[in-house]
């Protein structure tokens, strides 16, 4: 048994994102410069790999690599929606400052309320990735984490 194993071990990077064994994680924007132990850290938590946006189901959870030139913010928050059940959250993971690809925080507060989304949190995942958390509307009025 490895020493992530066990989903409350506070030195899994994922540990603080909150998912929860049994959990549909699906994971957009992947590429090769996403974090292999933030995503092996999900993966050990919620006990099942993380889908990609072939998936042809609905997910509990949503997370979105998003880089400054990856396109228009607001437009993959809507789609990520598309994805969840409801009262589902999403984790848009973004480069930290000084990092390339770094989206400003303003940019992913205004992305999100555009998108009807409530930025709940922010936590930093990984040595080159910050977490927002975002609530939908159901999620938020419902107090699901």
């Amino acid at each position: 048994m490895s020493a992530t194993a066990d989903p409350a071990d506070k030195s899994n990077p994922a540990y603080r994102l909150g998912f929860e064994p049994g959990q549909i994680v699906q994971e957009l924007g992947y590429d090769e410069d996403t974090d292999q132990d933030l995503r092996e850290g999900i993966e050990e938590i919620t006990g099942a790999e993380l889908v990609d946006e072939d998936y042809d189901d609905v997910a509990d959870a949503v997370v979105l690599w998003h880089r400054e030139d990856d396109g228009d913010l607001t437009d993959a928050l809507v789609d990520a929606q598309e994805y969840l059940v409801d009262g589902g959250l999403i984790w848009l993971l973004t480069p930290k400052k000084g990092r390339d690809g770094h989206v400003e925080a303003h940019e992913v507060a205004e992305a999100a309320q555009t998108a009807g989304l409530s930025q709940t949190s922010s936590v930093t995942v990984a040595q080159d990735w910050a977490g927002t958390r975002l609530a939908t509307p159901k999620a938020a009025k419902s107090g699901k984490r």
